[in-house]
């Protein structure tokens, strides 16, 4: 299994950006996915790391509305079957949302909980607009945090063995 999903990442790996969006779109719906892998590997690449948020971004809000609009359907057996998602998990998160709505979908890049979180909003028929746009900007925070926490830990590693070079 393991050589199937390191084929799978290097494919997309070899699509470019498209490739980073169709990652992100898989791991920001109810597919175990890292698109983290493919976005630094873009990125050390040298392909233009501004591009390569845009489309993990992009492609991950995508895969969240899909839990989101399978929420909103409210077929608790599609969700149970589908998303892996108990009913009583579903009304535990609706219960904690109720009076916070679609602002808390900033919290959707969440590993675990997200899809929850996406899957409650829907189920509450939480505004769109301001689902799609909290998502989006939670999303896109998490994706410059990595890269830039990413870009400190080269650099740093730089500096230590350009510092131990000159000894």
């Amino acid at each position: 299994m393991d050589a199937f999903i390191n084929s799978v990442i290097q494919l997309l790996i070899d699509w470019g950006i498209p490739g980073l969006f169709l990652s992100a779109l898989l791991a920001g719906s109810i597919v175990p996915f890292s698109s983290e892998l493919v976005l630094v590997a873009l990125v050390k690449l040298g392909l233009p790391p501004t591009a390569c948020i845009l489309a993990a971004t992009l492609g991950n809000t995508a895969g969240g509305m899909t839990c989101y609009y399978m929420g909103r359907l409210g077929k608790i057996s599609w969700i149970e079957k589908y998303f892996k998602v108990k009913k009583e998990k579903v009304d535990k998160m609706v219960r904690f949302l109720q009076g916070k709505g679609a602002l808390m979908a900033f919290f959707a890049f969440l590993p675990a909980i997200g899809e929850v979180i996406s899957i409650a909003l829907g189920f509450m028929r939480s505004n769109i607009w301001l689902t799609t746009a909290s998502m989006f900007v939670g999303k896109l925070i998490r994706y410059i945090l990595l890269l830039y926490a990413l870009e400190s830990y080269f650099s740093l590693a730089r500096y230590k063995a350009e510092r131990a070079a000159i000894r």
